[in-house]
């Protein structure tokens, strides 16, 4: 792609700007956000600038030091520990939506070779990174840049390697030789946590430790991205990722040290500081419908960066994905007289059809589900 229309004004008249044809001319280099860095770039180009009220946001955004709570897992097998630590995951997941977990059993190794697993991936030759570059949504392996990218109103800073798992599994054979081992490793680590994390969840829910566990949502279909944020020239113009809530059950993310996620929390943005060998949980969607808005999936973003790239793994939970006929709605055991439901019961292909035909920076699909 020439870089040529880099430097453009965002005051450009939308009459002198074909925004389709910057996007295609983007998507056929295949190189992704990388490709702009590596070819020199000192502006961003138009596609990735931020709508005006977007940016205001994020100029208005002021640091605070309000902290993302820290759950220690330590211990979680043991009598009073396994209460104290169900008792701190209620109260994250009902107040914030997210919280950090420690000492969560995943080895630092198999943490830090992910994340250089993703490095070394975007690093390689481009000509071999291109044969992963697709936008075709039944491929199990695919790197693209903004899997959005025709739907949003501007395009992240950022480049994603996305791994589908589907209940018939997936022949390691599939992923890219580099980074093979070190995701076939975490890959198996982190669905162990996220077994303990569904059984930790439906106790806080005042349900059996299996509830979730057999409803199927620790297996089937779940998605991992790997997402590569290049250092960024103009970062006050642009995102690393818009602000949105997970279309999934449960997200468990890797981030490495550089720091930019932010999680949106009593009308403000607190920064979700990285803590070495710690991992980042969120609830998603389906978590707060099928808790009848008890657990809360909140909005979250990434900030662009001058100082990159930064790299993160976002392993979404979101069971069954690929069944038609899989239904999500509130638990009856959480609805009464006194607690009736807040939502109505749905498709899961319903809502990822709805998800995928919009761009990441619209509003929640939540809000169409609602009673």
């Amino acid at each position: 792609m020439k870089t040529s229309a880099a430097g453009e004004s965002s005051a450009m008249s939308v009459l002198d700007y074909d925004r389709t044809k910057e996007l295609k001319a983007f998507d056929d280099t295949k190189e992704g956000v990388k490709g702009l860095v590596d070819a020199g770039v000192v502006n961003i180009p138009k596609i990735f600038m931020r709508p005006p009220d977007e940016l205001a946001e994020k100029r208005d955004c002021h640091q605070n030091d309000i902290k993302v709570p820290v759950v220690d897992m330590s211990g979680v097998q043991k009598g009073d520990r396994h209460r104290e630590i169900v008792e701190e995951v209620r109260i994250a997941s009902e107040e914030w939506g997210f919280f950090q977990v420690v000492n969560h059993g995943i080895p630092s190794n198999v943490l830090e070779e992910m994340v250089n697993g993703i490095r070394v991936f975007n690093e390689q030759d481009p000509e071999v990174k291109k044969e992963y570059y697709s936008r075709d949504m039944m491929r199990k392996v695919k790197f693209n840049s903004n899997y959005d990218l025709f739907h949003s109103r501007a395009a992240n800073w950022r480049d994603t390697l996305t791994i589908s798992l589907t209940s018939d599994g997936l022949d390691p054979q599939e992923l890219p030789a580099i980074c093979r081992e070190a995701t076939t490793e975490y890959i198996k680590h982190v669905m162990k946590l996220g077994d303990v994390l569904f059984e930790l969840l439906s106790e806080a829910l005042g349900l059996k430790p299996d509830h979730l566990r057999a409803m199927g949502y620790t297996e089937g279909s779940s998605t991992m991205v790997c997402h590569y944020y290049p250092a960024c020239p103009e970062p006050e113009l642009t995102m690393g990722t818009s602000k949105h809530t997970d279309p999934a059950t449960l997200t468990i993310l890797l981030q490495d040290q550089i720091g930019g996620l932010q999680v949106f929390h009593e009308n403000q943005w607190a920064e979700v500081h990285p803590i070495a060998g710690s991992l980042v949980i969120n609830i998603g969607d389906f978590l707060q419908v099928m808790s009848n808005g008890k657990l809360k999936s909140v909005y979250h973003r990434v900030v662009a960066n001058h100082v990159g790239p930064r790299i993160s793994t976002a392993y979404f939970f979101s069971g069954a994905r690929t069944e038609p006929a899989k239904l999500c709605g509130p638990l009856k055991e959480l609805i009464s007289e006194e607690n009736p439901p807040v939502y109505r019961d749905f498709l899961v292909a319903e809502y990822i059809g709805k998800f995928m035909s919009k761009g990441l920076d619209d509003d929640s699909g939540l809000d169409y589900f609602k009673l």
